[in-house]
């Protein structure tokens, strides 16, 4: 892996595009399952779009010993709500006909400058039903981000999707975008989200950057599974201390790298172990 290409403004996004664009065809699959599933009255399974953002912090023009570098934009959720604590995307639930209805105003409409990514080459899935699909959950992303962090819809292009991730504690499946955000774009976080994360996309590179996350539960979870678990995870440090990436967030970022970079994840037998203690607020918050 050249690690000169994290730090080149035009090639990383014009690659990302190109690495992602055969998995368009996964959110129109999982999408129409789920809806099959939930009109057989079966229990409901929940939606949520989620923006993996990508954003140029730093550099100085005149110095370059202080290159400007991609990173990750992420948030730490606050404890008024479910999973409080945890490093996430930006995005939340879906909300099917106020997604439905800004994805066909203002995103299949071409009133947003957001690119809709091609269907890739098994052409398995309609164009139209893509289009469709993509531009609801991209709305939803959208919306959730914007009231999350002030996220404006006008100052992000779409890049790609990475393939749906289902839950285990909770009955949700995420469907991730990659997106790029404008660099001067100022993050306003709303009382759900504790502070924004920056991660420096050369950390995940960085075999030290990992390490084990053990995990038990205070109280009963509604889970067969009562734990204790064991999870990879990546340790970021930054000025408040160390933030753990883990769960969810990790696994779509892995898949992130791995598609774009073809990154394997190093072996964990050896690194550092962290540790957490689950509560029932964990599951709802504690508003």
């Amino acid at each position: 892996m050249d690690l000169n290409l994290l730090q080149q403004n035009k090639r990383l996004p014009f690659l990302v595009r190109k690495k992602l664009a055969p998995c368009t065809g996964d959110f129109v699959c999982k999408w129409q399952g789920m809806r099959n599933n939930n009109n057989a009255c079966r229990p409901s399974q929940q939606a949520a779009g989620v923006l993996l953002l990508l954003c140029r912090r730093g550099g100085c023009t005149f110095d370059p010993e202080k290159p400007a570098a991609w990173v990750l934009q992420l948030i730490k959720r606050s404890s008024l709500i479910a999973q409080g604590g945890d490093v996430s995307c930006p995005g939340g639930m879906l909300h099917p006909l106020i997604d439905w209805a800004f994805s066909l105003f203002f995103i299949r409409s071409g009133f947003l400058p957001c690119a809709l990514p091609a269907v890739g080459p098994h052409r398995t899935v309609a164009p139209a039903e893509h289009k469709k699909v993509i531009s609801l959950f991209l709305a939803n992303a959208l919306r959730e981000a914007w009231e999350e962090v002030h996220l404006n819809p006008l100052h992000v292009s779409l890049l790609g999707s990475l393939p749906t991730y289902s839950l285990h504690l909770f009955r949700r499946t995420i469907f991730p975008l990659v997106a790029m955000a404008r660099n001067d774009w100022t993050p306003i976080p709303n009382p759900e989200v504790d502070k924004i994360i920056e991660i420096p996309l050369t950390s995940f590179f960085r075999e030290d950057s990992y390490g084990r996350y053990r995990i038990d539960a205070s109280e009963p979870l509604p889970s067969p599974d009562q734990g204790p678990w064991e999870f990879p995870c990546l340790i970021h440090e930054d000025d408040d201390g160390e933030e753990i990436l883990w769960g969810a967030t990790f696994y779509i970022i892995m898949n992130f790298l791995g598609i774009v970079f073809d990154f394997q994840l190093p072996d964990l037998h050896a690194r550092r172990i962290r540790n957490k203690t689950l509560n029932l607020d964990y599951l709802s918050g504690n508003r």
